[in-house]
């Protein structure tokens, strides 16, 4: 099966959760003997869907402990250089070998937190998922067929959801003002998914595109301005360089890919257009329909993306390049949809997951439980960023253009939760232990520069008393507070190691954390 962010794959089920929200320690003095923040090298475990694995468990498996270290703020120093320029007089070669090497800019790492907008021609059915056309004509699965067969017309094709896909009610601006609320540093726009329909007036997708057809406007030009003049968001772009029923594409495909029409004709000079006209900061690739990276000549794309681009600087790609090179080749990792490894990987990485569970696009026939709670994305951002990767949160808009009050509701809610505890998500670093081996639900983030470390628990103790089996404080010296409390902490050290916080007595109304009532 095609790992692709374009697919509807059905996530784990609902979790239980506590209903009060946690929240996040910060002692602003480092912890003694502490290294602090180096990644540990550890190959993914599999790259299925599934449920994440506390880095603490199977024996301690994710909790990289390193040796006390003289001399703390020298060593945390050393582990954690300053990155230093992207771009000047570095040249790529097109292979694999000297694009790896390229160092990834600095500001996606920091960033940790992004948007993801699946919007198309499949907003129009919105039903199932925005796999649409492809279950119901290629699959012909029964459900699809039925929709079709008991809603329209026998001739209705799937181009005739063009015309109905009129974007009326979208508001540039207002998307703007939305992301911006949710907390979001980057949004990545699908400007075309598999079924081909583009969201900028491509020349070389004639009538199947958002300025000749719909909502005969250039989408992608208008929320590229409205972000960045509104927000302090980066823009990015998804593309998908397959199309399911491209004649050329399925010309190529019938000779084993040794013709090259569609990638030469249709693919190549769309990426080419989308760079020099909208300048993305993401570009996240998407789609190799079973074709390796020689057929998309996607080696010779990005040395120009890295050398010549107006953006070589700056953008970011991912690893969907072509079979094969997906969680092994390119600048960041997402290995498959919905990926959280659960451990400290060594490269950068990316969750990119759905809000609905189920689908990418809007779905009208979604229940109130296929949406996650915010207490499980807000679970699922700070699992993400301990383990050193980035969240990539997905919303589906309607045919109409606006964004469903669901989604802007959990967007507003993390960006709520992020105002009082982005500063132990936004440009930290991995610490030398990813979660808590004494109290479940916690989990470490560090910024080793400031000599921090933060404690992000999702369940708030009963008792008043968090119990930490990771910090070595000093008496002192070490000093714990709650972010959004202000005031100090008492705690006391235990017998072997760590320590018991004191818990602040507070009310529901007290908890400026706390997202929803």
């Amino acid at each position: 099966m095609q790992a692709s962010c374009g697919r509807s794959v059905p996530a784990p089920g609902p979790r239980p959760l506590p209903s009060q929200r946690g929240g996040c320690l910060s002692p602003r003095t480092a912890w003694s003997g502490d290294p602090g923040g180096s990644y540990s090298a550890r190959d993914p475990e599999g790259r299925g869907i599934r449920r994440p694995r506390a880095c603490g468990q199977d024996g301690g498996r994710g909790a990289m402990r390193s040796p006390k270290l003289p001399g703390l703020v020298l060593s945390l120093l050393l582990l954690l250089p300053p990155p230093g320029p992207v771009g000047g007089a570095a040249r790529f070669d097109p292979t694999w070998e000297s694009l790896d090497a390229r160092q990834l800019p600095a500001w996606f790492d920091q960033a940790k937190f992004g948007i993801f907008i699946h919007w198309g021609v499949f907003s129009v059915p919105s039903f199932g998922s925005e796999w649409f056309w492809w279950y119901w004509q290629k699959e012909k699965l029964p459900s699809y067929v039925d929709f079709m067969k008991n809603n329209y017309p026998p001739d209705f094709t799937y181009a005739d959801f063009g015309p109905l896909f009129t974007a009326k009610f979208f508001d540039a601006n207002q998307w703007a003002d939305i992301l911006q609320a949710s907390g979001a540093k980057y949004v990545v726009l699908t400007s075309k998914h598999h079924e081909g329909f583009t969201l900028w007036g491509s020349e070389r997708s004639w009538n199947w595109n958002a300025v000749d057809e719909g909502p005969k406007k250039d989408i992608v030009k208008e929320l590229a301005v409205a972000v960045r003049t509104r927000t302090d968001l980066r823009f990015g772009l998804y593309y998908s360089l397959f199309e399911w029923f491209h004649p050329l594409f399925l010309e190529d495909e019938s000779s084993s890919f040794q013709k090259q029409q569609y990638p030469l004709s249709k693919m190549l000079p769309e990426l080419y257009e989308l760079v020099n006209q909208y300048q993305p900061e993401v570009l996240w690739s998407d789609g190799d329909g079973g074709a390796p990276d020689t057929y998309w000549n996607s080696t010779v794309f990005l040395a120009w993306l890295y050398n010549e681009s107006p953006v070589r600087d700056t953008v970011v790609t991912n690893d969907r390049w072509g079979a094969g090179s997906i969680c092994k080749h390119g600048g960041y990792y997402t290995c498959s949809d919905r990926y959280n490894p659960g451990h400290l990987l060594p490269h950068k990485w990316e969750n990119c997951m759905t809000i609905d569970q189920f689908s990418w696009g809007y779905r009208r026939n979604a229940g109130i439980s296929d949406y996650l709670t915010i207490e499980e994305l807000v679970k699922q951002l700070v699992e993400t960023v301990s383990c050193g990767g980035n969240l990539l949160m997905n919303i589906g808009p309607t045919k109409d253009g606006t964004i469903s009050a669901i989604f802007e509701e959990r967007l507003r809610q993390m960006g709520t939760w992020l105002k009082v505890n982005g500063e132990a998500i936004y440009d930290t670093h991995a610490w030398r232990s990813q979660n808590d081996t004494v109290t479940p639900e916690v989990w470490y983030t560090s910024k080793p520069k400031n000599k921090l470390v933060y404690a992000m628990f999702l369940k708030w103790p009963t008792s008043g008393q968090l119990f930490l089996g990771q910090p070595k404080a000093t008496l002192g010296a070490t000093e714990v507070e709650l972010l959004g409390h202000g005031q100090p902490l008492q705690w006391t050290p235990l017998e072997q190691n760590g320590i018991m916080v004191e818990l602040p007595q507070l009310t529901v109304h007290q908890m400026p954390w706390v997202t929803s009532m």
